[in-house]
């Protein structure tokens, strides 16, 4: 594989635009997730056939480095293959599956005990799964029998931030706040409502950290107040939350948070399926931000999505209210929770990340990931970067001083024919969307082991491609 000096863009030529056997049977065969139907039709979707690093390659020899780790999950890169599947192939010989409905067996017991020893302190309950979207299942099934167990059945709603992603199942997808993902299968769980989150961008121009704080919570309060406080059974927020565009809390929000779930007896859950597991340098993002939840849900980083993997992790106060209840025990299970192989996949894992100090990694690079990425912020397509940790955000705006997307060219045409095309043929793998707000985003979440060189390569490149579609912007303004 190459390093970023080496790294050349996708070919353009005719030959490489013919599509492969397999592209043609992928277009043919295999439904893809969240895929537009142009790629069954028209433009083929890249077969990935290799990984070393960060970086990937294409059936057709064209390399590109992933700045978004596959979805936000492949922490140790894509180097580890042989000794994760060491550790898989062992305990396929020992023990390939077993349940853990009413029993248990080793690397299910070592990773449960693992994430406890790394959570936030009290965090010691560990309910394994398979990804994010049972993981936050399993929290709502778990929620709903703690106030059951209490004796306070009627709550039943959660609230959660709007803008907000937290999976597609049938209660997670309830209380996401992405109405555009949500709207198709409604009706869906009763209950779910929704707050503002905590993107600062557009906000009153002279406007404190301190009073925003006080704006975001006293609505938060105020909401919680209309709906009725013995009907509410927890919060939903994510540390950082992607979905809006890498949006960190500001200044005492998540004390704030914190004590209104105290004052009125609700739970407090953070979504840690993207922050957990050293995206922000430690461990979890609650960590950093002084959030003490009571129940965190996470995937992707505990096994850096070589296998699916995920977990909800709860305190014991929670666990055994529930289980000294009217059923005598938690009232959901999965076939494939806490798979033998998949434990041993994601002990594997966060011992790499230890050897290797991963997360340490992270801590080196923010401040120079930070620099670079206001580099960025210079450029005239260039409205706002936020971020944190290794999750970074461009929005993108037409009008910097109003701080909006106001060109001629629709949002959506110009990232779907100006901005994601010109990404991919410089090689670089990233998030680029169009916001619920109408302004297009880059986002960039790339393996933890991203170093300096690469994070100028990826800073470079970037900055071709918005200078380029500036011209092509300004292009249609005449």
């Amino acid at each position: 594989m190459s390093t970023p000096t080496e790294t050349i863009a996708p070919e353009t030529s005719a030959a490489a635009r013919e599509s492969s056997e397999l592209q043609d049977l992928a277009q043919k065969h295999l439904l893809m997730h969240f895929t537009g139907a142009h790629t069954y039709t028209e433009a083929p979707p890249a077969i990935m056939v290799k990984g070393e690093g960060c970086w990937l390659e294409d059936e057709k020899g064209n390399r590109y480095l992933d700045a978004l780790a596959g979805l936000y999950c492949v922490q140790i890169g894509y180097s580890h293959g042989e000794e994760i599947g060491e550790a898989v192939k062992a305990q396929m010989t020992d023990l390939p599956y077993y349940t853990n409905w009413g029993y248990a067996h080793p690397p299910a017991v070592r990773l449960a005990a693992k994430v406890a020893e790394i959570a936030p302190e009290g965090l010691d309950r560990v309910f394994l799964t398979s990804g994010g979207s049972e993981s936050n299942e399993a929290a709502i099934k778990l929620i709903r029998q703690y106030h059951q167990a209490k004796g306070e059945g009627s709550r039943m709603k959660f609230l959660a931030r709007r803008n907000a992603y937290h999976g597609t199942s049938f209660a997670a997808l309830s209380i996401n706040g992405m109405t555009n993902f949500r709207k198709p299968f409604e009706p869906l769980m009763h209950g779910a409502r929704h707050f503002s989150n905590t993107n600062r961008y557009r906000r009153p121009i002279n406007e404190t950290e301190e009073q925003f704080t006080d704006f975001l919570l006293h609505e938060l309060e105020e909401l919680i107040r209309q709906e009725g406080p013995d009907t509410v059974a927890a919060i939903f927020i994510e540390p950082l939350q992607n979905a809006a565009g890498s949006v960190t809390p500001p200044r005492g929000y998540c004390e704030g948070v914190r004590a209104i779930c105290d004052k009125y007896g609700i739970l407090l859950v953070a979504d840690e399926v993207i922050t957990g597991f050293g995206r922000l340098g430690e461990w979890f993002a609650s960590t950093r931000f002084g959030l003490k939840p009571d129940i965190i849900t996470c995937a992707k980083g505990i096994a850096s999505a070589y296998v699916p993997l995920g977990a909800m992790i709860a305190t014991s106060d929670v666990v055994d209210t529930v289980l000294n209840g009217p059923a005598g025990m938690y009232l959901h299970g999965l076939t494939y929770g806490g798979n033998p192989s998949a434990c041993a996949a994601g002990l594997a894992n966060l011992a790499i990340m230890e050897r290797e100090d991963v997360l340490g990694n992270v801590r080196h690079n923010e401040d120079y990931f930070r620099t670079r990425m206001a580099d960025l912020g210079s450029l005239a397509l260039v409205g706002d970067v936020r971020g944190a940790g290794y999750h970074w955000t461009l929005e993108l705006a037409t009008d910097k001083e109003k701080r909006t997307w106001a060109d001629p060219v629709d949002a959506a045409d110009f990232v779907a024919n100006h901005l994601a095309p010109g990404l991919l043929s410089a090689g670089v793998l990233c998030r680029a969307a169009v916001d619920q707000g109408g302004a297009p985003l880059i986002q960039f979440s790339p393996p933890l082991i991203l170093n300096r060189d690469e994070i100028d390569w990826l800073v470079a490149s970037v900055a071709a491609v918005l200078k380029e579609a500036e011209s092509a912007l300004a292009g249609t303004r005449a």
